[in-house]
């Protein structure tokens, strides 16, 4: 008989009996399994986290206690487990649940998330609030893991947490994992911990201890004294960074045994103060293609299927563009070969972002620094300082992390930092915490910045080339996920000088000026109006704009339309309005981009349809401003 079809919220799952969890988590993890196969999503990362999922909605009274999931990858089980299981199908999918946690869709979602390492910071901050207003048995957890704690903020959460008497309790989900494998030495610390002979000796008193905590009573919080003096003395051997920070440190223990997880769990809420449990886990638990195969590639498979785990591949009769990334990838090493000043950094993204193709042929020149953009930033600035030409590669919502040491470490040294930023516009899927949308509008106020954005592969090779050129200053380079043209391997780099756009077609009636990869966008829309005079420049720069250029247009045209995959607000349809404005221009001017709103998930083809900048909607603002007029081909 099956358990889960019967449990749509925590309440249903505390009717069972805890010899009947491991049979509820075999079927929540074959829930997962069969979806994700189908629907697509991420994968490994909720495999591994079932049993503790399981446990933490078995042995805590959520929603009034606080469950703070980090990494919103974690949380598929959750989801089902709170009132999902019958939308869950509609994961990541236009207009059904998100990917991530989100307060707006669930009372049991208490923190929304989609960046990493935000749990400690924000679980804390919950736990104070607790506090102050009385609510003593009130607790508070965060479930920090996939690579999250590489990360200055999961740190300086740890740091506050340790001098707060506030209930609050890190579950430390150790895989080893991010989406690529964790690097550093805190992955070697956590590596030497749960190895450590001398510890795990220790260890089993200690949990010997935990387990009579509650059969006490009054003198629980004297035992926990005693648990916590023996953990003491086993680290005079073995020191631990958590105890150095005032946390109780528990474990580490088997992420995978749900019973003893719970007992564990349960023991834990009657210790006060902040303590961090230390959980084993395999990401991709449970299913045998998964856990034998790279975990970069479970981390989100799309759909493969779920009887023999083979990926399920769209089949092209024709020959495919290379994805932007991958362009990055290939380009980085053909320079870095000719210019021996080129590195690449990039904050825990080697496989997202291609760089891991130069870390595994120049080892000594890419760096992948961990989930920690703000350290990427100056690291490279640090290297600038030096000589070295560094090219920063983090997608564009990721960039936000690292806003200030862009300006304080970069801009005003006015250094030659690269920055890749991938993901530039609306990426899909991910939803509002991944789109890429404001990089433009927040890049181009910096002062000695340089701002780009090509229209296609042969373009991106292009700016990569003029931005490692001597005598370059900081310059970013935005590009979207996704694929554009076919690329010419063989065709000479060329020189873009900074600045300057280029005109693609002439026209009499309107201009139509773009910036990135949304160019091809209007490229489409013109061919489909083959009756209008349409002029399309593709700008190529946000800053600095090409004002001769401008000056033309502005002369000639007194239709204008501006498209842009970023905000409007501040973005590039902005900044043609204030050159307009400073040069006393006068003309009719339609800006097509991202509102002033968060879009939500969906393919990119649907959320560039929502927000009317799509091919579609440039034809029809094309008829608007110039009139109606026969259309050789319907869009």
């Amino acid at each position: 008989m099956s358990l889960l079809e019967n449990i749509n919220i925590p309440q249903d799952l505390k009717r069972l009996k805890s010899s009947d969890l491991p049979q509820v988590c075999d079927e929540l993890r074959q829930f997962i399994v069969d979806v994700v196969s189908t629907k697509g999503g991420h994968f490994g990362a909720s495999l591994g986290v079932v049993e503790l999922t399981v446990a933490l909605h078995y042995i805590f009274n959520t929603p009034y206690d606080q469950l703070v999931w980090d990494v919103g990858h974690q949380a598929y089980g959750h989801k089902i487990l709170t009132g999902r299981k019958d939308r869950f199908h509609t994961n990541r999918i236009y207009k059904g649940i998100s990917g991530f946690p989100k307060r707006s869709e669930s009372e049991y979602d208490t923190f929304g998330v989609g960046h990493s390492s935000t749990s400690i910071s924000g679980a804390l901050g919950m736990a104070v609030a607790s506090t102050y207003k009385g609510e003593k048995d009130k607790q508070h957890i965060a479930v920090i893991g996939d690579g999250s704690m590489t990360a200055g903020l999961a740190f300086e959460g740890l740091n506050h947490a340790g001098i707060e008497n506030s209930n609050l309790l890190v579950i430390l989900n150790d895989n080893c994992m991010s989406i690529d494998p964790n690097v550093g030495a805190l992955k070697e610390y956590l590596t030497d911990i749960a190895t450590s002979h001398t510890y795990n000796k220790v260890k089993d008193d200690v949990w010997n201890l935990l387990g009579k905590i509650s059969k006490f009573g009054p003198n629980a919080q004297a035992i926990a004294s005693k648990l916590e003096n023996a953990m003491k003395s086993a680290l005079l051997k073995q020191s631990n960074y958590f105890e150095s920070l005032n946390f109780r440190y528990f474990g580490p223990v088997d992420g995978h045994d749900v019973v003893h997880l719970s007992k564990v769990l349960n023991d834990l809420k009657d210790i006060p103060g902040p303590k961090i449990l230390h959980c084993l886990t395999k990401k991709g638990k449970g299913y045998e293609p998964a856990e034998k195969g790279s975990p970069t590639k479970w981390h989100a498979p799309g759909l493969f299927d779920k009887n023999t785990g083979e990926i399920i591949k769209s089949v092209s009769s024709s020959p495919e563009p290379p994805k932007y990334q991958d362009v990055f990838g290939k380009t980085i090493i053909e320079l870095a070969k000719e210019n021996d000043k080129i590195m690449g950094v990039t904050p825990a993204m080697p496989t997202g972002c291609s760089l891991g193709m130069m870390m595994e042929e120049m080892p000594k020149r890419a760096f992948d620094v961990g989930i920690a953009e703000q350290h990427a930033v100056t690291f490279s600035a640090g290297l600038a300082t030096q000589g070295m030409v560094p090219f920063c590669n983090i997608y564009s919502s990721f960039m936000q992390r690292a806003y200030d040491q862009v300006v304080h470490d970069v801009a005003i040294q006015n250094l030659n930092v690269v920055f890749c930023l991938d993901r530039g516009g609306l990426v899909g899927a991910d939803g509002p915490t991944h789109h890429g949308v404001y990089d433009m509008a927040y890049f181009r106020c910096i002062p000695n910045m340089v701002v780009s954005a090509p229209m296609n592969e042969q373009e991106l090779r292009n700016l990569m080339y003029t931005a490692q050129l001597p005598n370059q200053g900081p310059i970013s380079i935005r590009y979207p996920r996704g694929k554009g043209v076919m690329v010419d391997w063989q065709t000479p780099f060329e020189e873009i000088p900074v600045g300057q756009g280029r005109q693609l077609s002439d026209g009499d009636e309107v201009a139509i000026l773009t910036i990135g990869h949304v160019g091809n966008f209007a490229t489409k829309a013109i061919e489909e109006l083959e009756t209008y005079s349409i002029a399309h420049y593709d700008m190529r720069f946000v800053k600095p704009l090409d004002e001769k250029l401008l000056h033309q247009i502005f002369k000639k045209h007194s239709k204008v339309i501006t498209v842009e995959d970023g905000c409007i607000q501040g973005g590039f349809g902005s900044a043609i309005i204030e050159f307009m404005a400073d040069h006393n221009y006068q003309a009719q001017i339609k800006r097509l981009g991202i509102p002033d709103k968060y879009v939500e998930h969906g393919t990119q083809a649907e959320l560039w349809r929502e927000c009317d900048y799509d091919i579609q909607a440039i034809v029809e603002t094309i008829q608007q401003i110039v009139g109606v007029k026969k259309v050789a081909t319907t869009a």
